[in-house]
């Protein structure tokens, strides 16, 4: 546990959401089951495996003795989530989660919700994902954008701030869409669109809108009756060509350890033989990790452009 103490020790005040300690990148042993991270102006503790009385006491005193190094006679704020055999438990340790919750990242802010669920509205390790499409579309305003599984829509907030005409979110979890619905609001962002249905069985209805400059496919690694990578990825891919623009983009994202990037590029040479590899987006280097091909994937693919 001493890294994670020595991480907090060290840490600078935070004005962005950030993630503070990636136990789980493997690089300090003994840690893997921890994370830290801050959603100003609250900090989030989680531990993939149960922790003691005394591991949480001794955390929690190098919490209150950093914030008021960082910020003297403010109230430290801070919140435990363990996620343990499938299940997760969060409870605040000290200080109150503010109600409505917002953060803020690049200047952009989102709807957060970290008192409850394993998901808490914005996902810190796709930071460096949101900035690549922040300056890809800023570089080609007007574009309509496509953006799969958009969870609380962070990419189309971002998306539309650098000028795209428009984006149409799509996600299966019409509380979720709310939320991103919130985020545009809170933004002053219009141009977004909002449909809470399965992909699978909404082509005919998302085809026929596109074709698109750019398309984000975000999808959760496994969630039953969502999506399965291994299962559904392919059926995404074999369409993928047919959502694009001549010349257009798609950014494909995959989070899961046990699936290496070649998984994705081998379907995408196999079912869209016709759009090209182009770059894997860099992880932000608060997630590094012992091996990239467990980190997140964040693949740029580009369309070919008409002879």
């Amino acid at each position: 546990m001493q890294p994670l103490l020595d991480a907090i020790t060290t840490m600078a005040f935070p004005t962005d959401a950030q993630r503070i300690f990636h136990g789980r990148g493997g690089l300090h042993p003994g840690c893997e089951h921890w994370v830290l991270d801050a959603f100003p102006p609250v900090w989030v503790l989680t531990s993939f495996q149960p922790a003691t009385d005394d591991e949480l006491a001794a955390i929690g005193a190098a919490l209150a003795r950093r914030w008021e190094q960082l910020a003297p006679g403010q109230p430290l704020n801070w919140v435990y989530q363990c996620r343990h055999d499938g299940q997760s438990t969060t409870r605040v340790m000290a200080g109150a989660v503010p109600d409505p919750h917002w953060v803020s990242e690049d200047g952009v802010h989102y709807r957060v919700h970290v008192g409850s669920g394993q998901n808490h509205g914005l996902f810190l390790d796709m930071a460096n994902g949101r900035r690549w499409v922040r300056e890809h579309v800023a570089a080609r305003p007007g574009m309509r954008v496509l953006n799969l599984f958009a969870y609380t829509c962070a990419f189309s907030v971002v998306a539309l701030q650098a000028g795209a005409k428009q984006v149409i979110n799509l996600d299966m979890s019409q509380g979720a869409l709310g939320i991103g619905q919130h985020n545009h609001r809170y933004n002053g962002l219009t141009g977004a669109s909002f449909m809470a249905h399965d992909l699978f069985k909404t082509w005919g209805k998302v085809t026929r809108s596109g074709p698109y400059g750019l398309v984000i496919v975000d999808p959760p690694s496994y969630q039953k009756g969502s999506f399965v990578a291994t299962k559904d990825y392919a059926r995404l891919m074999r369409r993928l060509f047919d959502l694009m623009l001549p010349g257009g983009h798609a950014l494909l994202c995959l989070n899961a350890p046990e699936l290496g990037a070649d998984f994705l590029l081998d379907q995408l040479r196999d079912l869209a033989p016709e759009v090209d590899f182009v770059e894997r987006v860099v992880n932000p280097p608060a997630f590094a990790d012992v091996s990239e091909q467990r980190a997140l994937k964040v693949l740029v693919c580009r369309a070919p452009l008409l002879a």
